[in-house]
């Protein structure tokens, strides 16, 4: 039996591999992968695979450690800042997705139950799937990601109600309404329902705290993983007893832990476990879909595939469109949530166990959700050209129109001229904003997310609401009058866009573009920029500089090489280089006094001359312990020693001696000279 099971596993994970491996090369998600791998295992396939209830145990735990790490890594703080597109969004989405989704199944001819559960599984998106390509393509932080990310916040807490409401809509389907009806049965669901809630909320503000507080101390790992994984099953079990689903159980005890300061911790060690037994639960559901029922209505699959990729896709543009979101930004997070989600398929089995769903109707699910999860990416790449045709449908240019602009800000972006155009209202505009008033610089700001225009509004910037890929809203900005435009946005694709039709309508204009990555610095170039900054490649910069005047090298050497690599695009940095070695610390700290690196230029009195004769120390109160020259370190100094121009001297003096007599080093005249690597003796 053990050695059957392990067969089993083993010929799941070598499939799975190898579709993974092929299906990666496409940008297929991984789900889609086990899913295939099912139906190839399972028992409409290849029928390798006879044990499926083994098969469908291990699921059942990958269902409850993939709802317990949701719970963890669920914040009411986090959903509290995105409320708006959060709660309103998303109930604007899953309301009228619902809606439709059930009327529809409805006027077919479907039972009440069974379409209010297939509205439930249409109405909700994969969390897993969409973010994961989001952050492939580096628009997580986008506007258009916010969105979604706030959207699938609130499907992923709409899904709890949901496999709640299985067991009643179950009675109802039976047409059993006893159970729905009944006052002792209502009195005892609200006294198990509040009992609940108060041991959850007790239990979160004191209790688990507590007992992780004094595991964490113990610091051992084993007992910290154990101590977790007894509160996730112990919880699920315990809902369970009151006829609650492991599932939520399991949701509500990572929403035990979320809050504490060891939740990430526990998503750390819990994560591997998951993905291995979520993996078995997605390659359960592929064991289910039947091959022979999809060739047999292929056109139907066809037709609903379609229709629900429309749906959803323009129910979830609608929903940022109601919020103020421009055109663009909404068709970008519609068709990002146009496919269904894992949630769906944790519903979808509870309700055909409990024989809600019909078979013909669970197998058309299966397959329409399988299909509609594998042609996301495809589905997210064709964003940018569609909104681009579509703002170019005269019907629909109200919209784009009315994210142009305000008539508040029209007179004066109309009078402005030789100003900056600041494109972003994040922490890098916001920064660049104050500057400018500080400054006495004119300025416009444009800005897309109407949280973030209500908030230069209050602090009396001079802002323009509409999405600047558009050249009706950088005229509007009066781009063309522009002395320099800063694009400071987290799209990338966006970026692009907006340099190439700022460098349209401006062909005189200074273009700053600030972007994530050193990799998108060509291409921003080719578009248009005049100068690019990466964040991945400045904030490297700013710590070899910490580094390397730790040891001592020359701030005009530091200096120089930075300009260098900053002239060539950062290939410097990109490509492997031989660099001489660097000299170690010399002393320990003794106060008052530094240690520094200066070069000798080749105009100072002290090139060709030895240092006894020019008398440094007792002169200029200057003590050199160490030459370098080229690859070579003089460490004997003496009375005799040579200094030639371009060796680095390593002076010992206090601070007030290097700032009054440095100058020597460098010219035959007195002069200033900036310390480079101080540490104090």
């Amino acid at each position: 039996m053990v050695f059957s099971i392990l067969a089993d596993v083993l010929i799941i994970f070598l499939i799975a591999l190898i579709v993974g491996m092929i299906f990666n090369r496409f940008k297929v998600p991984a789900i889609v992968a086990f899913i295939l791998t099912g139906i190839i295992v399972g028992p409409y396939g290849l029928g390798i695979i006879q044990g499926q209830e083994q098969v469908e145990s291990l699921a059942e735990i990958g269902i409850i450690l993939l709802l317990f790490t949701i719970g963890l890594e669920f914040s009411f703080k986090n959903l509290w800042k995105i409320r708006l597109i959060a709660v309103l969004g998303g109930a604007i989405q899953i309301g009228l997705s619902f809606i439709f989704f059930c009327s529809v199944s409805l006027a077919l001819g479907i039972p009440t139950a069974e379409s209010i559960v297939l509205g439930f599984l249409f109405a909700l998106s994969s969390t897993a799937i969409v973010l994961k390509l989001l952050h492939q393509r580096d628009e997580i932080d986008s506007p258009h990601g916010s969105i979604v990310l706030g959207i699938l916040i609130f499907q992923d807490l709409m899904a709890i109600p949901m496999m709640m409401a299985i067991p009643f809509l179950a009675s109802l389907s039976m047409f059993d309404p006893t159970p729905l009806l009944s006052t002792d049965s209502l009195i005892n669901l609200v006294i198990k329902d509040i009992v609940l809630i108060l041991v959850i909320i007790v239990s979160a503000k004191w209790i688990i705290p507590r007992l992780l507080n004094e595991i964490a101390k113990s610091r051992n790992q084993e007992m910290f993983l154990i101590f977790v994984i007894l509160v996730c099953f112990g919880v699920a079990w315990l809902v369970s007893i009151m006829g609650i689903s492991l599932a939520i159980g399991a949701l509500l005890a990572g929403l035990l832990i979320s809050e504490s300061e060891y939740s990430h911790q526990a998503v750390s060690i819990i994560l591997p476990f998951r993905d291995i037994f979520t993996s078995f639960f997605f390659i359960s559901v592929g064991m289910l879909v039947d091959v022979q029922f999809l060739i047999a209505n292929i056109w139907i699959v066809v037709f609903l595939i379609i229709g629900v990729i429309l749906v959803k896709a323009l129910f979830a543009t609608a929903a940022p469109l109601a919020i103020g979101y421009p055109l663009r930004t909404s068709v970008m997070a519609g068709l990002s949530l146009a496919q269904v989600g894992e949630f769906s398929f944790i519903i979808a089995q509870s309700a055909a166990v409990v024989g809600i769903l019909t078979k013909d109707i669970y197998q058309l699910f299966l397959i329409v959700a399988l299909i509609t999860m594998a042609a996301t990416p495809l589905v997210i790449s064709i964003g940018n050209p569609l909104t681009g045709r579509l703002c170019r449908v005269r019907s629909l240019s109200r919209f784009v129109e009315g994210s142009c602009g305000t008539i508040e800000d029209e007179d004066v972006s109309r009078k402005l001229k030789d100003h900056m155009v600041i494109i972003g209202y994040g922490v890098t505009g916001k920064n660049l904003s104050k500057a400018a008033v500080h400054g006495g610089i004119p300025f416009n700001i444009i800005e897309l997310n109407p949280d973030l225009v209500n908030e230069a509004r209050r602090q009396g910037a001079p802002v323009i609401f509409g999405d600047a890929i558009y050249e009706a809203v950088l005229e509007h900005a009066a781009i063309r009058n522009a002395r320099i435009a800063v694009v400071a946005i987290n799209d990338p694709i966006a970026t692009r866009k907006i340099v190439s039709n700022c460098r349209h309508l401006n062909p005189g204009l200074t273009i700053v573009v600030r972007t994530r990555y050193v990799s998108e610095v060509e291409s921003l170039h080719a578009a248009g920029a005049d100068q690019v900054i990466a964040q991945e490649f400045e904030t490297s910069i700013e710590i070899f500089t910490v580094v390397l005047n730790k040891f001592f090298i020359p701030q005009d050497r530091i200096g120089t090489f930075i300009e260098e690599i900053r002239a060539d695009g950062y290939r410097m940095l990109r490509t492997p280089a031989s660099s001489p070695g660097t000299l170690p610390d010399l002393v320990n700290s003794i106060p008052n006094m530094t240690i520094s690196a200066l070069t000798v230029g080749p105009h100072s009195p002290l090139a060709r001359v030895s240092l006894g004769e020019f008398n440094l120390r007792k002169q200029y109160n200057l003590l050199v312990l160490a030459v370098r020259r080229g690859d070579t370190v003089i460490a004997s100094i003496s009375g005799e020693t040579r200094l030639e121009a371009g060796d680095i001297a390593i002076v010992y003096t206090t601070p007030e001696d290097l700032a009054k007599n440095g100058w020597v080093f460098v010219n035959a005249t007195a002069g200033s000279i900036r310390e480079t690597g101080l540490r104090r003796i």
